[in-house]
């Protein structure tokens, strides 16, 4: 792992950790920890993508109380709801 990456994956979980909300810093932060290393570049591109949605919106689409838009629905957010479910 190079500087720059494993800056890039520090950085991630931080924000993962701290959204704002008790509940998206548990799942969120849950989720980096687990699976941050093991994602490609394109993956760690959405996962960030997705961070910048609203609370809200990302806990709504995690656990099915509203469908996310096309652009948000990729394997990432599929990787959410398994975890979530899993835990």
């Amino acid at each position: 792992m190079t500087d720059t990456q494993d800056i890039r994956l520090k950085k991630l979980l931080f924000r993962s950790q701290h959204r704002g909300t008790r509940e998206s810093d548990l799942l969120l932060g849950g989720f980096a920890a687990a699976n941050l290393a093991t994602m490609t570049p394109e993956q760690l591109d959405r996962y960030e993508a997705l961070l910048e949605e609203n609370d809200a919106d990302l806990i709504d689409w995690i656990t099915g109380r509203s469908a996310p838009p096309v652009s948000r629905d990729h394997d990432i957010l599929n990787l959410l709801v398994n975890f979530r479910l899993k835990t």
